[in-house]
């Protein structure tokens, strides 16, 4: 047969040769009733009951397992979904369903799993949409216990695979054998999935989201897994192996560089110490010896507290979580951004207007400040959390003085009021702002001169300064953070907060890009705050970097017209520093 290419999306980065196992999912389901008589409710209240307790059993002896491999972190995923099994809005429903609609058990599940399909469908954020499969997984054991039928046995594998499934769900993943699975192949999927975000956790290269191209595996075919490109050979030719052989040697020599530098300072070849922090939201991103690595959290993403609850979280649960954040990371500095609802993220529990324009609407900073006693409360439990670590507040969106002012009035009144309550904090705590709207950019030494730093989000910075929609595919394009006026613009702040003695982070995605590093470091950037799996990366880059060869490179692409022209110099000074 001829070499056939199948496209997904490469969630976790690796290559791997070897056979397809096609993982089926639970055996087909049994004919079942979809309405009960009165006098069966209760029986069949106890059958759910009986399949509860059994999929409770299930999900903590995996927990247990998964603890032991992932750390405690991971087990995060499961104990979310463990806890759907006491949650009103699922269990609660499924009940709800058979008392008051007469619905059998398993006509119960699949209706309150289609309502609330429907409901996160809706969202806009990715992360919020794929959390379903986390619900999916719940529904499909207790569907199982309620017909006795299972999950085929991953243990019957004995020799190394690549496992190929129409999904894999968290409960799934988080068992899978190293030694035994290579790699795994969906259908569907994104890079935001449990799934996805788990199997980078464990080092397991995967492709998600194949579509319909996926019905061409079959069992026992020869494949190649490419997660770094997304990409699967079928019956790959003799050059396609050869060439995908030599890039598997490449990434382990790669792997072998990059592992010293996993616990040693960023630092050039000419002696500076560059600060490299964590971006993180969701417990998942957390792993084990993260705080070795790191030199704090440049952006802890507190919308995630906000988005993952089915109410708004309360100040105790609030600090519990800050708290517990300032804690683990030891005094390493920590930079909490206040809640960044808007735009592509929503709350299923809280009804917004719709806005026709959202990420130029009420978001971020503006909604707080319209709900003065939701940011208030956030407010006061950040606030409390300082006391147990370098903890420092961030405002997201900010575009004038005004929103500073009232933002930061605030918080001092919050302050004021824990101290009459007697409760302690870090006095000197300090409070800084996203620059990420050009009116910042335009005002930085006005601001310099009242805020304590800045944290530069390019993500967004990019896509208002270029008028480029991020989540357009149309105009995808155009949005590039190597364009001259975003250089400009980056160059210009940091300048204007030296100026005032203020330090400058940044928390976009540029800050973890090896291939931005030398101009950054010309920048003299403060701190850069990355997703994990970068970190290392980053320090290596920095090793090969010195800060006089930056700061010409800088100069001289100051001085370009396009993006275009930037990237070429940028490569072509990384080329003669990465040549061996």
């Amino acid at each position: 047969m001829s070499e056939q290419r199948i496209k997904g999306i490469g969630v976790s980065e690796g290559i791997r040769f070897g056979k397809a196992f096609i993982y089926g999912a639970p055996a087909v389901e049994a004919a079942y009733p979809q309405r009960i008589e009165p006098e069966q409710v209760e029986a069949e209240l106890e059958r759910l009951e009986q399949a509860k307790r059994q999929s409770a059993a299930e999900l903590k002896t995996i927990i247990a397992k998964s603890e032991a491999k992932l750390g405690k972190d991971k087990t995060a995923i499961i104990e979310g979904q463990l806890s759907f099994l006491d949650d009103p809005a699922f269990y609660g429903d499924i009940r709800s369903q058979i008392k008051r609609k007469q619905a059998s058990a398993e006509q119960a599940v699949q209706t309150v799993l289609a309502k609330l399909s429907a409901l996160f469908e809706k969202m806009n954020n990715a992360y919020v949409k794929e959390r379903i499969h986390d619900v999916k997984d719940v529904a499909d054991r207790l569907m199982s216990h309620l017909q006795q039928v299972f999950y085929p046995d991953l243990a019957s594998i004995t020799e190394p695979i690549i496992l190929v499934a129409e999904d894999l769900t968290p409960s799934v993943t988080v068992q899978l054998d190293r030694s035994i699975v290579l790699g795994f192949v969906t259908r569907v999927g994104g890079e935001t999935t449990h799934t996805a975000i788990l199997s980078r956790s464990l080092g397991i290269p995967a492709v998600v989201g194949t579509g319909a191209a996926f019905e061409q595996l079959g069992h026992g075919d020869e494949l190649i897994l490419d997660g770094t490109e997304g990409v699967i050979v079928l019956n790959a030719d003799a050059a396609t192996r050869s060439s995908y052989e030599a890039r598997q040697q490449e990434e382990q020599s790669a792997a072998g560089k990059l592992a010293k530098y996993r616990l040693l300072p960023a630092q050039t070849e000419d002696g500076k110490l560059i600060e490299l922090a964590v971006n993180v939201g969701m417990p998942e991103e957390m792993r084990e010896g993260l705080v070795d690595e790191a030199d704090g959290v440049g952006l802890f993403r507190t919308e995630f507290l906000f988005m993952n609850a089915d109410r708004f979280p309360d100040e105790e649960k609030q600090f519990a979580v800050y708290k517990q954040l300032a804690e683990a990371w030891q005094g390493k500095p920590i930079v909490i951004r206040t809640l960044d609802i808007g735009g592509d993220k929503e709350l299923s529990y809280w009804d917004l207007p719709h806005e026709d324009n959202p990420f130029l609407g009420n978001r971020a900073i503006r909604l707080c400040l319209n709900e003065r006693e939701l940011f208030r409360t956030q407010l006061r439990a950040i606030v409390r959390a300082s006391a147990f670590g370098t903890v420092k507040i961030m405002f997201p969106m900010i575009s004038s003085m005004q929103e500073f002012r009232a933002a930061k009035q605030l918080t001092l009144e919050v302050m004021d009021e824990l101290k009459g309550q007697g409760i302690t904090f870090d006095e000197k705590l300090e409070i800084g702002i996203m620059a990420e709207v050009p009116s910042v950019i335009q005002l930085a030494d006005r601001f310099a001169k009242e805020v304590d730093f800045f944290s530069i989000g390019t993500n967004d910075l990019v896509q208002y300064t270029l008028a480029v929609d991020r989540m357009n595919e149309k105009v995808a394009h155009l949005y590039d953070y190597f364009h001259p006026a975003v250089i400009r613009s980056i160059h210009s702040l940091i300048q204007a907060a030296h100026k005032e003695g203020k330090w400058v982070g940044m928390c976009g995605k540029m800050a973890g890009d090896p291939l931005a590093a030398p101009l950054l470091l010309g920048m003299e950037l403060d701190e850069w705050s990355m997703d994990a799996a970068s970190v290392t990366k980053q320090k290596f880059t920095l090793s090969r970097l010195n800060v006089q060869d930056s700061a010409k490179l800088l100069g001289d692409v100051l001085d370009l017209d396009t993006a275009e022209e930037i990237r070429q110099q940028v490569k072509a000074f990384h080329a003669a520093r990465f040549s061996e």
